[in-house]
């Protein structure tokens, strides 16, 4: 079966204003299937949220290739949605209007626009919101609403960049619950940044452990946990102590 993502021997290097080069990532392989909910781990600074943009089209690597269902990926394309840490919302449209743009780029009518944006409007709970403004929203409403923005555009792959990192804790717990929930009746693929373990267990079925700086793949980890998780199992529990304990390990050799 042909990987919905496949990553093979990427390499990315930056250049500072100095001339200094930099080596972000290094030999990175890696195989995502078709509906997997993957989450990426690591120290800051390892990379993640670099791989993440090569892979959405949003930036090039330096040697390597990255391919969507066997076709190299060279620019940001509709099969893959991204979603910022930041709400990344344009303050002078609603939301509605908000949810609605990549459907009005695609050429969409009207009529359809405002079809799909009400839908996924509806799905993460904001139906009478739509005609409020971001920064009349929270900011656990403003990223429901992002989220319904790269769903609205029906993707194959959902990229989403620590998009609960800025959230209080309730709110974070929330969202996460929610994401499942839409996962779950979409199917979509995720590919998951985030800092938390706890997050990344609760989430995903595999998690890439990444290593400090020039980040590469330490480990890939399932989690075999049952759906849906409860963090007062004691199997979860361990399982995020034995990978925290992984993390701090590369945290030390920085």
């Amino acid at each position: 079966m042909i990987p919905i993502i496949h990553v093979r021997n990427l390499r990315k290097t930056f250049s500072t204003s100095q001339s200094e080069k930099i080596c972000a990532l290094v030999d990175i392989n890696l195989e995502i299937q078709k509906n997997d909910f993957v989450c990426i781990v690591g120290p800051s600074g390892c990379g993640k949220s670099t791989l993440l943009r090569i892979i959405a089209g949003l930036e090039k690597a330096t040697s390597g290739e990255v391919s969507y269902q066997g076709e190299l990926i060279s620019c940001p394309g509709r099969e893959r949605g991204m979603v910022f840490q930041e709400y990344s919302l344009f303050p002078w449209r609603n939301i509605l209007d908000n949810i609605g743009l990549g459907l009005e780029f695609a050429g969409k009518s009207t009529e359809e626009k405002q079809q799909k944006s009400m839908e996924y409007l509806k799905l993460v709970g904001l139906e009478k919101f739509g005609k409020a403004f971001p920064h009349e929203l929270s900011g656990g409403m403003r990223q429901r609403a992002a989220i319904a923005r790269a769903l609205a555009n029906d993707p194959e792959v959902l990229l989403m960049d620590e998009p609960f990192g800025a959230l209080d804790a309730h709110t974070r717990i929330l969202l996460q619950q929610e994401l499942l929930r839409i996962w779950e009746a979409h199917k979509k693929t995720i590919l998951f940044v985030t800092h938390s373990v706890d997050e990344a267990v609760f989430l995903s079925d595999k998690i890439v452990l990444m290593s400090a700086r020039p980040g590469e793949i330490k480990r890939i980890i399932n989690i075999n946990i049952p759906r849906p998780r409860k963090r007062s199992d004691p199997t979860f529990g361990t399982l995020t102590y034995e990978i925290l304990n992984m993390l701090n390990k590369e945290i030390v050799l920085q």
